[in-house]
């Protein structure tokens, strides 16, 4: 093996491992994006070749489909599902309550709409991702590229009247370009710093034409795994209002290890 994974990855790793433990056969999984997202399809590949693991995947974006079929799951369109068992996705932040932001791949629109579609959605990521209150963050919001400059202004002037503690807004580049979502849509960050009140938030700016959606997940995330360096995982579960702590044994020569560090 070329090197060893930093202890940031080995949190990502035992939360995705320790999550797919959640995926029984025959289930319809919401696969997420992101880095974190990304070790989960992983570890759920190698289950599906190694212990005939049998599950369609629905993804949340291009990527995530590309790297799902690349290691053997079988895929599906969220039509062609109608509805999720479970879906399990990263997120970049999230409160006490299980409310998260998410979007900072770009993806929130199609992550949003599987999140809701499933029976239960689990969140996995590591413990630099829980704050106090969200909006450290900046909070993503998609935008229609049509008008794209006066909705940002409309959010701007919206922010006034918000509990926020920053109003500064910028549209997402990618290079010299602005940033295209799967949809064919921009995204404009909300740099936000911390956000008082974020339901009501995410309703006021869902309301404003050329506002697609936004980042601020509520009342959706059921569980969140988070993952440490040294192997620990906490599962949290919101509605149970349970908290399980466990270690997973890390096997440096892994299968899944030594096809990631090549």
């Amino acid at each position: 093996m070329s090197g060893e994974l930093s202890p940031i990855d080995k949190a990502k790793f035992v939360a995705a491992k320790r999550a797919a433990e959640m995926v029984e056969d025959g289930m319809r999984v919401g696969l997420g994006t992101g880095s974190t997202a990304a070790w989960l399809v992983r570890c759920l590949g190698e289950m599906v070749r190694e212990d005939g693991l049998k599950i369609h995947g629905v993804p949340t974006s291009t990527r995530t489909a590309e790297l799902a079929r690349d290691v053997g799951i079988e895929v599906i369109s969220l039509d062609e599902a109608k509805w999720l068992d479970l879906t399990i996705d990263g997120a970049d932040e999230f409160d006490h309550e299980l409310n998260l932001i998410k979007g900072g791949g770009g993806a929130l629109l199609q992550e949003k709409i599987v999140a809701t579609a499933s029976d239960q959605m689990v969140v996995i990521t590591d413990a630099s991702k829980e704050v106090e209150s969200l909006g450290a963050f900046p909070l993503p919001v998609e935008v229609i590229p049509f008008g794209w400059q006066t909705t940002k202004a409309l959010i701007e002037e919206t922010l006034i009247s918000m509990d926020v503690l920053g109003r500064q807004t910028s549209l997402r580049m990618n290079g010299a370009v602005p940033y295209v979502t799967d949809e064919g849509n921009h995204i404009v960050d909300l740099h936000l710093n911390r956000i008082g009140h974020a339901r009501q938030l995410a309703m006021v700016l869902n309301q404003m034409p050329g506002v697609v959606e936004n980042g601020l997940f509520i009342d959706i995330c059921d569980r969140v795994v988070i993952g440490h360096g040294d192997g620990r995982v906490v599962v949290r579960d919101i509605n149970e209002g349970t908290q399980e702590e466990d270690r997973l044994d890390f096997v440096e020569d892994d299968n899944l290890f030594t096809d990631l560090m090549e």
